[in-house]
């Protein structure tokens, strides 16, 4: 999605009434010298206790200057929606940003973010795992909301009281296509459907419960609808149109995993616009694999229509999904050669027919090495997709644990195929945009202004990245060093502190 640049700023920013200061650029190459992890560590740890002297001594209380729960000092504050690349302090109390400014800020606890990036918290709009395993390694990756939005529950009241209390990120997820038509159609599968949920035609009656079940999850305050068609292939045209012109009706997102290249793209394109619904494509590098060009320019044609529609990629060449699934039905008739590419993703084995039929009776999650870097690069760095992980609950596939640290480490640091800013503009305000409009709370995150949320993501640019691989992906990522949700940190110098700030993201 292409979004217009802000108008110039006064020294008023009349959105929020906060009086800016100016603001100097970050310097290009050479920068300031770098200082080492670990004594940039020390060098932090050392200025904590000084900053708070500094803030209850008679100085700090005669000068009447206000007083912030935490200061980041002397960051690079990247904020996408404005545009803002600048060396500047900001202050958090209470669960807002207070202040943003390139004069010394006062705070209970100041933080020496020299040599840091200050960004908006990544907003990842297609996480699976939505357990404290997953929300841990989020957090690692910098990930401050994590929402479960194409498979989604069928039950959003059950979904959101079993999270009640609070979450180590911001969490939710949609009403969803498949689990509603499992139920209705009484299949037995326990995530994907595995008989009579993609085997079954719908009558004109279990159709109606699907759509009624669908308008009562949004009642209850599901952020989209969620849909996979592969994963029913039993499910019609009709059926399909009636669940998503719902989310039409109501304004909602469909986020949708649709069907391979070359009909996918234009099929539910057509579809979100006769049911007159935003849509999200998800995963356009796994979905288009080697026509994800042509897949893409597909979308950016509705796009440059007049549609309302935005996709998704995530970082890695491997794809992954459950074996017991509608997408290897037809498994019995390949080649024994194609059974090598599959990987089991619970002991990292490679497959043979003889594994993967036994795996198949079992369930679980496959790996499928088919996608290349080249299919993936294309992906990544095209201006429409926006970063999204499709991590799992079972943590066998890196994009669960690094999808974006990936991104800042290999394709912007390392390969230089999106510049910094581009890439936060895809984790930040673009999957923010995508909901608030249905979602209004998503208004006040995916940015670094005054009023809005205190989800900030603090990291080195220079260390930055993915440390999983294929046969051991639960490994957090390198590089983030704060995290704040809600304003309470949940990563600090790297470590992950288990609190639990993270609200409900509903409608």
């Amino acid at each position: 999605m292409t979004h217009a640049s802000p108008p110039p700023r006064s020294s008023t920013d009349h959105r929020t009434g906060f009086a800016r200061v100016p603001v100097r650029p970050f310097p290009a190459s050479p920068g300031p010298a770098r200082r080492s992890p670990a004594r940039l560590g020390l060098v932090r740890r050392l200025l904590a206790p000084i900053a708070l002297l500094t803030v209850v001594g008679p100085a700090a209380c005669a000068n009447d200057a206000p007083v912030y729960d935490i200061v980041l000092s002397g960051g690079r504050v990247m904020d996408p929606e404005s545009g803002t690349d600048a060396m500047l302090n900001v202050a958090i109390t209470g669960d807002r940003i207070e202040a943003i400014s390139e004069q010394p800020l006062t705070g209970t606890r100041v933080i020496d973010a020299s040599g840091l990036v200050v960004a908006p918290g990544f907003v990842d709009l297609h996480q699976h795992g939505q357990t404290d395993e997953t929300y841990r390694f989020m957090a690692h990756d910098g990930v401050t909301t994590g929402l479960e939005l194409e498979v989604g529950t069928g039950d959003v009241a059950a979904f959101y009281a079993e999270r009640e209390g609070g979450q180590p990120v911001n969490y939710g997820a949609s009403i969803g296509h498949i689990p509603v038509r499992m139920r209705v159609m009484g299949d037995t599968g326990d995530f994907l459907p595995a008989d009579a949920g993609k085997d079954d035609l719908a009558t004109p009656e279990q159709i109606e419960e699907i759509a009624g079940r669908i308008r009562e999850g949004l009642d209850q305050g599901a952020p989209a609808v969620g849909f996979g068609f592969p994963y029913t292939p039993a499910a019609t045209d009709e059926e399909l149109l009636a669940a998503m012109s719902v989310a039409g009706e109501l304004g909602a997102s469909a986020h949708v995993h649709t069907y391979g290249w070359p009909d996918g793209a234009q099929y539910v394109i057509d579809l979100a616009e006769q049911a007159g619904a935003p849509l999200h494509i998800v995963h356009a590098n796994s979905t288009g694999g080697a026509a994800t060009a042509d897949f893409l320019a597909v979308v950016q044609e509705a796009v440059d229509a007049g549609g309302d529609v935005t996709t998704e990629a995530y970082p890695y060449g491997a794809s992954q999904s459950r074996i017991e699934s509608a997408l290897y039905d037809d498994w019995e008739g390949w080649d024994d050669a194609r059974f090598g590419v599959f990987q089991w993703g619970a002991t990292g084995e490679r497959l043979t027919r003889e594994s993967f039929g036994r795996y198949r009776e079992q369930g679980g999650s496959v790996i499928s090495h088919v996608r290349t870097e080249e299919m993936t690069l294309t992906a990544v760095a095209n201006p429409l997709t926006m970063v999204a992980s499709d991590g799992g609950a079972q943590v066998s596939h890196p994009r669960s644990t690094g999808s974006f640290s990936k991104v800042l480490g290999k394709y912007v640091r390392e390969d230089g195929v999106l510049t910094l800013m581009e890439a936060l503009r895809k984790m930040t305000i673009e999957p923010a945009r995508r909901l608030e409009a249905y979602v209004p709370m998503m208004a006040n995150k995916g940015r670094i202004r005054v009023g809005a949320d205190a989800d900030v993501t603090v990291f080195d640019p220079e260390t930055v990245r993915d440390r999983g691989d294929y046969t051991n992906a639960a490994v957090p990522s390198a590089g983030i060093e704060y995290v704040f949700v809600n304003g309470v940190l949940t990563i600090e110098d790297g470590e992950y502190l288990g609190t639990r700030a993270g609200r409900p993201v509903r409608r």
